[in-house]
């Protein structure tokens, strides 16, 4: 990463014009500011190094890295410096309509609509001649379209969670443009699903370290509850017994609903005693069949807090759960930004509802 080319356009006036005009990357723009007081979720420092004729700003992070943002409030990192960047908004100078193109939409799709966005431009000024001459005086090598749009998509991917830009007066966060980034459960269950594996294949140190571990036996939990196979049973015992020693959570809940779900009587002796753990226990699984129950009875209630509470669908978790896992794994930026990202929602909603309705004629 270097700014090799942001001096030569600071000291040659000729370039920094080309520059502004026809690729919109304007160094005069940068005292002006952005439209509105803006900070990083993350806490770190932003430089204003240009900006376009939308009132749109280019911002030079700690790391190098260049986060534009709109004057509508979308925001996303687009270079790794502001060399890239430079090159992106010098060879694409439409690359605000591509954010989201990626690589694998196929060379066709890509250079028709390049090809679209840049014969729409030059029906008003020209860009070919001046695109050729910055690239030679700043010693960028001719790209392709492909391989700018794989480059910026790369740069849009690493906006979250680092980069999240907030409007500083209200902490609201600018929307991200381009492509949405995983949603948090997939990250979160990375550790899990590998421990989860671990298990299945027998490890015996795995079964140890995960069972005496709360964060990474709550995570191989989750793991299970969304991966399910009729050859867990034992080791989903394991889990309950140990889990039963953080008292009660919604872990041990799922660890109950799975072991009862399999309807093996059996196992109510060991369902009575987890519950019979403390107060707690005693309250939060309550509900639990008395032993002597019979396997449908067992079943029955273990298939109604499975329904109620769990589930087979990541995405029907309540935010907590994957904000609880993300911070207690050291996610803590993931897990700080999606709870941002959530209260913005709750904000929205319920200034939607408060707005005054038209009367119905």
């Amino acid at each position: 990463m270097t700014d090799h080319a942001l001096r030569l356009l600071r000291q040659d006036r000729r370039l920094a014009e080309l520059a502004a005009f026809p690729f919109d990357f304007d160094l005069d723009r940068a005292a002006d500011g952005h439209v509105e007081e803006v900070r990083l979720a993350s806490g770190g420092p932003l430089e204003s190094v240009a900006g376009d004729d939308t009132g749109g700003t280019y911002f030079v992070c700690a790391d190098g890295s260049v986060l534009y943002a709109s004057s509508e409030g979308a925001a996303g990192i687009i270079g790794s410096s502001v060399d890239e960047t430079l090159e992106l908004v010098i060879g694409l100078p439409g690359w605000r309509d591509y954010t989201r193109l990626s690589p694998g939409d196929g060379e066709e799709k890509i250079l028709a609509c390049v090809a679209e966005t840049e014969d729409e431009i030059r029906e008003s000024y020209g860009i070919d001649n001046e695109r050729a001459e910055l690239r030679a005086a700043l010693g960028f090598p001719k790209r392709s379209p492909v391989e700018l749009v794989g480059r910026l998509r790369a740069a849009l991917l690493r906006t979250e969670p680092d980069f999240v830009l907030l409007n500083a007066d209200e902490g609201c966060a600018y929307h991200r443009i381009g492509p949405a980034g995983p949603p948090l459960w997939e990250p979160v269950l990375v550790a899990g699903r590998a421990d989860l594996a671990r298990l299945r294949e027998g490890d015996r140190m795995a079964w140890r370290e995960v069972a005496e571990d709360p964060v990474r036996r709550r995570i191989t939990l989750r793991a299970a509850q969304f991966d399910r196979a009729e050859s867990d049973l034992e080791l989903l015992r394991h889990l309950l017994r140990h889990e039963a020693r953080s008292s009660m959570t919604d872990e041990l809940r799922l660890a109950a609903a799975l072991v009862g779900l399999r309807g093996d009587t059996g196992d109510l002796p060991l369902l009575l005693e987890v519950r019979e753990t403390d107060f707690d226990t005693a309250c939060g699984l309550g509900d639990m069949p008395e032993p002597g129950a019979s396997a449908d009875e067992l079943q029955q209630w273990a298939r109604a807090l499975d329904e109620s509470m769990f589930g087979t669908d990541p995405s029907d978790e309540p935010v907590s759960t994957w904000t609880d896992l993300a911070r207690d794994q050291g996610m803590t930026d993931l897990a700080r930004v999606t709870l941002i990202r959530e209260l913005d929602n709750i904000f929205m909603a319920r200034a939607d509802s408060a707005a005054p309705r038209r009367p119905t004629p």
